[in-house]
């Protein structure tokens, strides 16, 4: 009996796991897109007890060790080159700068300020891949929207500017590995091997696809370690007070875990140019959780933003020539689904 029932709560899980990798690739974006500065917010209330950078520690130890435990990301190890291995590192030391930079600045700066700002540099991204003039005309109006959305007081924060300016940076290179991270293969061993007499293998070719997720997780188990030393020694009053270091884990699930495993799905079933262009969405999403949990009512001016930013994303169309992903045509129909990072451990 108990079983049976075991099975059959499998057999539901899985169904529903199943339906949720079918949903459209928009739907993991406005999931991350909510989270994104959903923790952020709950973040900057958690200042007035922990300083931002023992914040940020929180975030990035309290994400590893979620992902610790769910995928045991460290058996990776053996199965990635040292290219790839050299990628995830990388991922792993701008996890940590770049959240370092975003905590600093919005302790500083309003989170609209700097969600704005953090968008300027994907504006370059998604330059690479509009090519066309529906999509020139859908940069040219996001532009104008995030120049309404940023109001620039360099004179009362400089300091604020230069670390949202230096996590722009960061969340740049993040989009970039985070689609290599994506899109990682390796040689699949499990192919029957059909060789024959003067012949090279028929499975000489084949590979497979890594959970972009476990190549997360190992990234964010590395940034902790990054951000250790400048981070620690601030979170130290988080483990006197446990609600305190509870809030901090949530931070870390809100800002890290759901945001950036949604990102890793959105990103493997979209281009690089329409996600990037779709990340025009996120000072809005900043906007609204600055004014709705932190009291942050945009302006005149913001809210004109706000309305260009929408304009920009629904003028955008995502056309087979403009992906920035892809070289030439694509040779022959496609066989059974895309595979994405979150199918599970390969």
């Amino acid at each position: 009996m108990a079983t049976t029932a075991s099975r059959a709560e499998g057999t539901s899980g899985a169904r529903l796991a199943s339906k949720a990798l079918n949903l459209p690739p928009v739907s993991f974006f406005v999931v991350s897109a909510v989270f994104h500065y959903l923790g952020p917010a709950l973040a900057v209330l958690l200042f007035a007890h922990v300083a931002a950078l023992g914040v940020m520690w929180l975030r990035i130890a309290g994400a590893a060790v979620v992902f610790a435990v769910w995928r045991r990301p460290w058996r990776l190890a053996g199965r990635l080159d040292r290219r790839q291995r050299t990628t995830l590192l990388s991922l792993g030391i701008v996890l940590a700068g770049m959240n370092a930079m975003f905590y600093l600045a919005i302790a500083r700066l309003p989170l609209a300020t700097v969600g704005a700002t953090e968008f300027l540099g994907t504006v370059v991204l998604a330059a690479f891949g509009a090519r066309s003039r529906r999509n020139a005309m859908a940069l040219v109006v996001t532009i104008a929207g995030v120049a309404a959305l940023t109001v620039i007081q360099v004179a009362a924060q400089p300091l604020g500017f230069v670390f949202a300016f230096g996590n722009c940076a960061g969340f740049m290179l993040y989009v970039v590995l985070g689609h290599r991270v994506a899109n990682t293969t390796v040689p699949d061993t499990t192919v029957p091997d059909t060789t024959v007499p003067d012949k090279p293998a028929a499975n000489a070719t084949a590979t497979k696809r890594i959970a972009g997720i476990d190549q997360l997780g190992a990234a964010m188990l590395i940034g902790a370690v990054v951000a250790t030393p400048a981070g620690f020694s601030a979170a130290l009053p988080a483990f006197t007070h446990p609600a305190w270091l509870a809030w901090g884990v949530g931070v870390g699930v809100c800002s890290s875990v759901i945001p950036y495993v949604a990102d890793q799905l959105a990103m493997a079933r979209l281009p690089r140019a329409t996600f990037a262009l779709m990340l025009a969405l996120l000072p809005a999403f900043a906007t609204i959780t600055g004014a709705v949990v932190l009291g942050q009512i945009p302006t005149i001016r913001e809210l004109a933003g706000i309305g260009l930013v929408i304009v920009g994303v629904a003028v955008h169309r995502a056309d087979a020539d403009v992906t920035g992903t892809r070289k030439g045509p694509r040779k022959g129909p496609r066989k059974g689904p895309r595979k994405g990072p979150s199918d599970g451990p390969t």
